[in-house]
């Protein structure tokens, strides 16, 4: 793996914008060392490559950013080995996995969980509406995508936190340096994780419910006899998958939302009077800054693309949050403004890899503005606290913490 200056990509990973703004107004496709790839940040060359699944893979469109030790990698054969995913397939075999979430994500299936999902949210507000005061990041936006998620899966409320525990320490593996032997913890995590997920898999091979857990045994691995071990691989990857991309991304979206609307405070006010803007204003704060920033695609053959050539096997960085700023596609793109007519945004793909769960996630993110602005109309940042950054990754962009007061 080739090595980077690491503050370097987390100055880009912090704030990427200026740099894809750069990259929009350059001739053909930008190179960022950073990323080891060409940066695709117009909307038109961003929505080319989506559609050409035969000219640019998704084989590798998660590649970590950072080499795991020696401690690490004693520790993770101890768990599931990593197998191809919705994520990282193409053609027949990303269909095959498709398949399944288009069944279990369906508009009937979200329509049913939405009454779990404002009941847990109410009981988060519940637990800190009297106080005066929250972290919201902590107290809500990462805790309501979770029992959401896990409750479609199918897991048992008391086991969610150790699973939504196990994703972020996943992801902070792959994306984030530690040393040795903290990694060798983060991957006894996702160990731990791994064998929760194959208890549940095991468990719905001899008693099938109707969960989405269910669903993908069924799918993907047909039969009535216990589960091989390398289909227990199979599964356990895309459980763990869709889990994390359940949660993860939500959150990050919820977390980011309520951060621009309190930094522009007049704009939370205007949603307060008129909560028939909230439809409008989830599409808005997806579209400005989108928590899937960007994925890899590599080039099964020589192509060309925006004027650039690249050979087989070169590496572009397809940069939704680019194309959603995208002058050319939005006008005042680099503004947050809700009142902004419904346009095509890319926050949640396009084509073939086109997020499964974006409709679970919108209505989390719209009964969340509902409720907090019936409960919450006085919330505002804390000007007592230090002012919000964002977490330095490109998957789930997000504010770290989010202080605010009422």
């Amino acid at each position: 793996m080739p090595t980077y200056d690491q503050a370097g990509r987390d100055e880009l990973y912090l704030d990427p914008y200026p740099l894809y703004a750069r990259a929009r107004r350059a001739e053909g496709l930008t190179y960022v060392p950073e990323f080891d790839a060409w940066l695709v940040a117009r909307d038109q060359d961003v929505r080319e490559v989506l559609l050409r699944p035969e000219d640019f893979s998704s084989v590798n469109s998660l590649l970590p950013d950072v080499q795991l030790s020696e401690a690490a990698l004693g520790v993770l054969p101890q768990g599931f080995g990593p197998r191809p995913t919705v994520v990282s397939t193409d053609g027949a075999e990303h269909r095959r996995h498709r398949a399944v979430l288009n069944r279990g994500l369906s508009a009937a299936r979200v329509a049913a969980l939405l009454p779990y999902a404002r009941e847990c949210a109410r009981e988060l507000v519940d637990g800190f509406a009297a106080d005066g005061s929250a972290e919201l990041v902590e107290a809500y936006a990462r805790r309501l995508p979770g029992l959401v998620v896990g409750r479609l899966i199918g897991l048992d409320p008391a086991d969610v936190p150790a699973a939504v525990h196990g994703g972020y320490r996943a992801e902070e593996l792959l994306f984030r340096p530690m040393p040795p032997q903290a990694q060798a913890a983060a991957a006894a995590d996702v160990v731990a994780l791994q064998h929760l997920l194959d208890g549940y898999l095991r468990d719905r091979r001899a008693a099938p419910r109707d969960d989405l857990c269910s669903t993908m045994v069924a799918a993907l691995a047909p039969g009535t006899g216990e589960l091989t071990l390398e289909q227990r691989h199979e599964l356990v990857a895309s459980l763990q998958n869709l889990l994390i991309a359940g949660f993860l991304t939500t959150s990050a979206m919820i977390g980011s939302t309520l951060l621009h609307l309190l930094r522009d405070r007049a704009q939370w006010e205007v949603l307060c009077a008129d909560p028939a803007l909230i439809p409008a204003a989830v599409e808005e704060a997806a579209r400005y800054d989108t928590a899937v920033q960007a994925f890899r695609r590599t080039a099964t053959r020589p192509v060309s693309l925006a004027g650039t050539k690249l050979p087989a096997g070169a590496h572009v960085l397809v940069a939704y949050g680019s194309a959603n700023r995208d002058e050319d596609r939005h006008e005042r793109a680099d503004r947050f403004d809700i009142s902004r007519p419904a346009g095509h945004h890319l926050a949640f793909g396009h084509g073939p890899h086109g997020c499964p769960g974006s409709q679970l996630g919108r209505e989390q993110l719209r009964l969340t503005l509902e409720l907090f602005t019936r409960r919450l109309p006085g919330l505002r940042l804390d000007p007592e606290a230090p002012s919000p950054t964002m977490r330095p990754t490109l998957i789930h962009r997000s504010p770290r913490a989010l202080h605010a007061i009422w």
